[in-house]
């Protein structure tokens, strides 16, 4: 529909994450959780995502947490919802997050879709993100 038109701006995946507003888990300290946890497509969250659900950028976690977990227990309920939902590109799942209070739920949803080479990514989200 849009073969003609010509393109006057991109945004790639890549500048979003150089930007700060996708944090990209194929970094050296997480993309090996990311591996173990059996994913073989890229993964990068929005900063939003990542603060609420796995560690607040630039603030501390309660005491007896640490990334890692918190971002185990992402990548297994997205997982379990991939598993669940094999014919759709897009899975909604919730995490439960301890603000060191508290319980709180925190609502993704992941995408997977064509990256800016055209292979397959997956971008984790809040619930109200797109």
């Amino acid at each position: 529909m849009f073969e003609d038109f010509e393109v006057i701006h991109r945004y790639t995946r890549k500048q979003a994450i150089e930007d700060g507003v996708l944090v990209d888990l194929m970094q050296p300290e997480t993309e090996p959780l990311v591996r173990e946890a059996g994913f073989r497509f890229p993964i990068a969250m929005t900063a939003a995502a990542f603060s609420e659900a796995v560690a607040p950028i630039d603030g501390e976690l309660p005491p007896g947490q640490d990334l890692k977990g918190r971002l185990w227990d992402v990548l297994m309920l997205l997982k379990a919802g991939i598993r669940a939902n094999l014919k759709d590109d897009r899975v909604h799942f919730t995490v439960h997050v301890f603000d060191g209070t508290k319980t709180h739920p925190v609502q993704l949803w992941a995408l997977c879709g064509p990256g800016d080479d055209l292979e397959p990514v997956i971008t984790l989200m809040l619930e109200s993100e797109d």
